[in-house]
């Protein structure tokens, strides 16, 4: 008798953290979903690019490598202002910021004010992507993985360059890719 009591003690102490956890997650769904520790916006789902999406100048590729994107529809103060808060980005993530490129995506084909070597330039081909990102906050600087996915957006007009180092220096951490 007093083995069966210890089996059932036993196993409910393996099973119910396990009911428990399962029964918080159905009844309470949009818990996991609203707390993360992002500070910049998931796009869900992430947007999927084919290499023939983007239209990139020189030899530069989004294969293999992080990519922080400007999208714009013309490079203004704004424009200027962004690309030097994601330059200051790169630099500052230190020995990763080989892992990270960067790139202006200017519909009317203008440059920034200063010129910069290491900005790669591009435009967008494909309509139906320039309607997507579209749907972002204007003048919006995204986040592209190494495989060439869309997957994270920032607002320029309130970037905070350190809570991007720290979504940056996570995402690093744990990316096997790039």
């Amino acid at each position: 008798m007093t083995f069966k009591k210890q089996f059932w003690a036993l196993l409910s102490i393996f099973l119910l953290p396990i009911g428990l956890g399962t029964l918080f997650f159905y009844l309470n769904p949009g818990y996991f979903s609203q707390n993360t520790v992002n500070y910049g916006e998931l796009i869900s789902p992430v947007i999927v690019t084919e290499k023939s999406d983007i239209s990139i100048m020189g030899d530069a590729s989004l294969e293999g490598i992080w990519t922080f994107v400007y999208v714009t529809d013309s490079c203004d103060a704004l424009c200027d202002k962004a690309i030097e808060d994601v330059k200051t980005i790169r630099t500052l993530i230190n020995m990763d910021m080989r892992r990270i490129q960067r790139m202006l995506i200017a519909k009317d084909g203008s440059m920034p004010s200063q010129k910069d070597e290491s900005l790669i330039h591009a435009s967008i081909i494909n309509n139906d992507l320039y309607s997507k990102l579209s749907s972002f906050p204007k003048n919006s600087i995204f986040l592209i993985d190494p495989i060439g996915n869309f997957m994270l957006y920032y607002n320029p007009t309130d970037i905070n360059v350190k809570f991007v180092i720290k979504d940056l220096k996570r995402l690093l951490k744990y990316s096997r890719i790039g």
